[in-house]
Parts: C-alpha cells; sequence; structure tokens
C-alpha cells in the first residue's frame, strides 16, 4: 500500500479539492498585431463615419463604412491564413463591428434623412444599433454550430451597406418629413432582417486557390469596370440585391415544402357497382 517513500499509492485516499480551490487559468498576454491593426483600421473608420456624420459631410462619411466592410473581411482571412486566431481577436472584432456597422450606419441614416421624425427617427436609429449588437452576439455563440455556406440572419456588414450606399448615391439627404419614411424603411427592413432566421448566403467557403474557368476573370474584370464607371449605382444594386435575395430564397423554399393534396376522385355508381356491395 505504500511506496519507498512512506507515500500511499492509493490516490482514492487523499482529499478531493474543490472547485474553488482550484488554480485559475492563465490568460495568455499579448495579442497577434497583424489581424488587430485590420480591426483597429475598421473600427477607426466607423468613428470616423460619425464625426463626418455629425458635420453634415456625407459624401466622405458613408464610404468609410465600404471601408470598413473590406477591412472586416480582411481581417478574418489574414488570421485564418496566419494562423493568428484567437479568443481576444474574435471579441474585439465584435466589438469594433458594433462601432462601424451599428453605431456608424445609424448615425449616418439619422443625420442624413431621419432627423426631420424627431423621435421615431432615433427611435429607429437606435433599433438599428441594437438589432447589430444581438446580431453579432448571436453570431459568436453560434460559431462552429451552422452550415458556414450560410448566415442565420442578414449579416452586419450586408445590414450596413444599404444606406451606406444609398446615402454614397444620393449624399443630399431629406429635410421634409414626408420623403424620411423612405428613409425609416431603409433602415427598419436592414434591422429586423439582422435577428431574424432567413439565411444568407455565406462566401467564407469559396477557395481561391482552386483552378477556376477564364470566365471567372472576365466576370471579375466586368465587375472592377462597373465600379470604375458607376461605383453609386453599382454599390446600391449590390447591397439591395443580396438583401433580397435572401428573402427570394426563403419564399421559395417555403413554396417547395408546401404540401401537395392529392386530387379526389368522384366514383361514378353504376348497377354492377351495386351489385359487388351486395355481395
Amino acid at each position: 500500500m505504500f511506496g519507498e517513500e512512506g507515500r500511499p499509492r492509493l490516490r482514492m485516499l487523499t482529499p478531493l479539492r474543490r472547485r474553488s480551490d482550484r488554480r485559475p487559468r492563465r490568460f495568455r498576454r499579448g495579442v497577434y498585431l497583424l489581424p488587430s491593426m485590420f480591426t483597429m483600421g475598421n473600427m477607426f473608420c466607423g468613428y470616423a463615419c460619425v464625426v463626418y456624420s455629425m458635420r453634415g459631410e456625407y459624401e466622405m462619411a458613408a464610404p468609410l463604412i465600404g471601408v470598413a466592410i473590406v477591412l472586416d473581411m480582411l481581417d478574418g482571412r489574414v488570421a485564418r491564413m496566419t494562423g493568428a486566431t484567437s479568443e481576444f481577436g474574435l471579441e474585439f472584432d465584435s466589438l469594433a463591428d458594433v462601432i462601424s456597422f451599428g453605431i456608424a450606419p445609424a448615425v449616418l441614416a439619422f443625420a442624413w434623412g431621419l432627423q426631420p421624425l424627431g423621435r421615431i427617427g432615433w427611435a429607429a436609429s437606435f433599433l438599428f444599433v441594437a438589432a447589430a449588437a444581438v446580431r453579432l452576439a448571436r453570431f459568436n455563440i453560434q460559431t462552429g454550430t451552422v452550415d458556414k455556406r450560410f448566415f442565420v440572419g442578414l449579416p452586419s456588414p450586408a445590414a450596413a451597406a444599404v444606406p451606406a450606399a444609398t446615402v454614397f448615391a444620393y449624399p443630399f439627404g431629406f429635410k421634409s418629413p414626408v420623403h424620411s419614411l423612405a428613409v425609416l424603411a431603409m433602415v427598419i427592413v436592414p434591422a429586423l432582417l439582422m435577428v431574424s432566421t432567413i439565411r444568407f448566403r455565406s462566401f467564407k467557403t469559396f477557395d481561391l486557390g482552386v483552378r477556376r474557368s477564364y470566365a471567372v476573370l472576365i466576370l471579375i474584370a466586368l465587375v472592377l469596370v462597373l465600379l470604375t464607371a458607376q461605383p453609386d449605382i453599382f454599390l446600391v444594386v449590390l447591397a439591395y440585391t443580396y438583401l433580397v435575395s435572401g428573402l427570394i430564397a426563403w419564399a421559395w423554399s417555403r413554396i417547395r415544402r408546401r404540401p401537395v393534396v392529392p386530387e379526389q376522385t368522384e366514383t361514378v355508381s353504376t348497377p354492377e357497382t351495386k351489385i359487388t356491395k351486395g355481395l
């Protein structure tokens, strides 16, 4: 029962430690700088958008949300490619997204067209901020449990792109409450879609290392030409097309799931059928 040093070999006789007696897990010091720099740039664009929106310089404020979307796409890609993913990076990215894709587009939409509506305008803007925060929190807890090909709910960058592209195409703003009703729909619809369960297509599974047809290069060239020639119209069409694509896919899935009711055929009674029924 005892070893050479006189210690008992049976571990079951030693007292069990309580959870409170265990040493707390040490947190790793330091961060991965490369993906965090992209996230910091994303946050800076959101903050600068708020500042320009308060000044009324909408032509400068709206494109900053587009730059933030590009930086948000790059920080995740860079982190996965360099093996620099961490829990800190995930939480830091979510906080930056609340500023760039929640607060910034809400302030931009309010200063641009919702201000004439008064309390209704800033209430709709707050609804957008709250929906973006809920969307990001739900995305964090669903990571690894959902299909990577789809987003559950409208992604917050795509939702922020709707008012940003609209303001970029028409930066003059609205001063009439009647015209502001359209801006109200532009803010509320993406907000509700962010917290919905409608699935939107994700491009995370798109592998750039796989060989593609030469037609893909022609398509990329066409996109660059349209973006250079008419950037305002192209970005508006792109933002609203992605928003509507989820609704169309949801409606199409509902139509396909609708059960088919079999047609009831009427039977005509004849004397022969009466005789067989009597037998």
